[in-house]
């Protein structure tokens, strides 16, 4: 691309290259190596969440060097910084879980400090772990300048004795292990199977449900998402998303033009079509939130209630993000739903085309049963759904991808911790039948909201999957399985209803009218939240101190700030 299309005076780089006061700022630049020519050209943040935590993090920092290239070629100044991640596979099951969700808001907060430092034009954001992929869209539609979301790509997926597996597979072994179904050696060969490996979570769990979104939002170039990390084609996704983003500088092509309504609409369509995560009913809102778009809970549930379930993705369903990639990728999803008369065609997207333009050349697949289409769906409405009740005003989620039973009552057996509730499972001190509630694990109690994957698997590997259920106002994680509801709101750390059940009290849920209620009336309600007395957290400084003031419910995202409809202004416009 000719670097003439650039005007310099009406970009963010100006205020650190441009003029005779600017000379202190640009000798840093020539400490680093770059020429007159570079600094004169727009400066593009390359951000990465590269780290040495897990696979999910450890490809990302080589296809940024690509990313970076593909800047150059098109006569870009790439500039690189990383960012954190706190991987969820690592940090479930005990305190570091409080962690995660934080993480989200922190990787958005400190891409956002980096880009508005130092002034950059543009940002290209790679992102492998579930969390870090909302978190660096936050940053991109909250900035406002030119971005291009990538995706480290999914893992492969392992074998055990000839049988596909994914971490999943390990956390349901220890419940397994747990009741003698499992030898300490099996667990032992499944764990050192599962993962063989670069890349994030290889089934539709949170990471795959956000490059689903990536793509179907239209952030990401088509099929970027899909590509597992260890194929080498990521590199010229890479590349071509240097280029790319030196063309919507020049085009003035921005985030919010790409993030509308219509757009987080066909964000929840990807999401309900897959079988997707619970979690992106967290980050969808998140994301509009940054926007100054009002898209809540209920606003993903509607969608998600409209929305048939086509794509037969694990831990619902048989296949691996590997396998859908093969079949025809994230594009062979939309063109369904497309086809089918869901998605919005008219959106914008990175390509500086539309929804529909990009989709207009992809065929459909008959040899590959990965993706049905929406008039053969897996079933008539989608993988997720959104409750309401006396027990969740705000709201509630359950993933029902692969459920046969979708009505569930029994007696409530309440703990105050996922601690307190894991070591009764894993001790079997529960009974058949009963609704397990874990609360004060919301945003502002636990605090962070935390997921329950271990507890959840460990119930799934003893065999009770589908003969209990459990309420939360934490999270699940997106490789849980079985009758959990998450996301309950309000939270019991605010006074919600979860926070005034009893042992005993009879709960029923129904996800296929969206409800959930205890038989409480309102009258016995409002007497027990006269007895109830806030709980105090260990956190009393440091970053889930603050992250639990100012976070909001999880029906709006659980965001910090007040968001796009509060600004007077954005970055890009400095």
């Amino acid at each position: 691309m000719d670097a003439k299309v650039f005007d310099k005076s009406k970009l963010p780089s100006r205020h650190t290259t441009v003029g005779p006061a600017r000379a202190p700022h640009r000798s840093y630049l020539y400490a680093m190596g770059l020429s007159e020519a570079e600094i004169a050209q727009p400066l593009v943040g390359v951000a990465s969440c590269w780290n040495e935590a897990a696979p999910c993090n450890i490809s990302l920092m080589r296809q940024a060097q690509v990313v970076k290239k593909g800047v150059a070629a098109a006569n870009g100044t790439p500039r690189e910084f990383c960012t954190i991640t706190v991987t969820d596979g690592i940090a479930m099951g005990h305190q570091g879980m409080k962690s995660s969700l934080v993480s989200r808001d922190v990787i958005a907060d400190s891409v956002e400090l980096t880009m508005r430092g130092h002034c950059y034009d543009a940002l290209v954001g790679l992102a492998g772990c579930d969390k870090s992929l909302p978190g660096m869209m936050m940053a991109m539609v909250r900035l406002n300048v030119p971005s291009i979301f990538i995706y480290g790509g999914s893992i492969l997926p392992g074998t055990f004795r000839g049988r596909q597996i994914t971490v999943q597979d390990v956390f349901e072994a220890v419940g397994q292990h747990s009741v003698g179904n499992m030898s300490d050696a099996d667990l032992q060969e499944i764990e050192q199977a599962a993962c063989p490996s670069a890349g994030s979570c290889g089934a539709q769990f949170t990471a795959n449900t956000m490059a689903t979104v990536a793509e179907a939002i239209g952030l990401a170039l088509p099929y970027s998402c899909g590509a597992p990390a260890p194929y080498e084609i990521r590199d010229r996704f890479s590349f071509a998303s240097g280029e790319k983003v030196m063309e919507l500088i020049a085009k003035q092509i921005r985030p919010r033009d790409i993030v509308t309504r219509k757009a987080l609409e066909n964000a929840a369509m990807v999401v309900a079509a897959s079988g997707g995560s619970t979690n992106a009913a967290l980050h969808l809102p998140a994301i509009a939130h940054e926007c100054g778009i009002s898209f809540d809970l209920f606003d993903v549930a509607e969608i998600f209630k409209k929305t048939p379930y086509i794509a037969d993705l694990k831990p619902g369903g048989k296949y691996v993000a590997k396998d859908m990639f093969e079949a025809g990728g994230i594009p062979l999803l939309m063109k369904a739903l497309l086809d089918g008369g869901f998605l919005h065609g008219d959106c914008m997207t990175v390509t500086g085309r539309t929804m529909a333009e990009n989709l207009e050349k992809v065929r459909w697949n008959p040899d590959q049963d990965v993706v049905r289409t929406t008039a053969n769906p897996i079933t008539v409405t989608g993988g997720v759904v959104g409750l309401k009740g006396n027990l969740a005003p705000e709201g509630a989620i359950v993933k029902v991808a692969g459920m046969k039973n979708l009505h569930f009552s029994g007696p409530a057996r309440c703990f105050d911790s996922e601690e307190e509730c894991f070591e009764a499972v894993s001790k079997k001190l529960y009974k058949e039948g009963e609704v397990l509630v874990i609360r004060y694990e919301g945003p502002k109690g636990g605090p962070g909201m935390r997921e329950m994957l271990s507890t959840t698997a460990a119930l799934y590997g003893q065999g009770m999957g589908d003969k209990l259920a459990l309420i939360t106002d934490g999270r699940f994680s997106g490789a849980t399985r079985g009758f959990c509801i998450g996301h309950v709101g309000p939270e019991a750390a605010v006074g919600g209803p979860i926070g005034l059940l009893k042992d005993g009290d009879i709960i029923t849920i129904d996800a296929v009218e969206g409800t959930i209620d205890v038989a409480l009336s309102d009258a016995e309600l409002d007497a027990r939240r006269k007895d109830w007395k806030p709980r105090g957290t260990d956190y009393n400084s440091g970053a889930l101190w603050k992250y639990a003031q100012t976070v909001n419910s999880a029906r709006y995202g659980a965001v910090t700030h007040p968001g796009g409809s509060a600004e007077t202004h954005c970055y890009a416009d400095i």
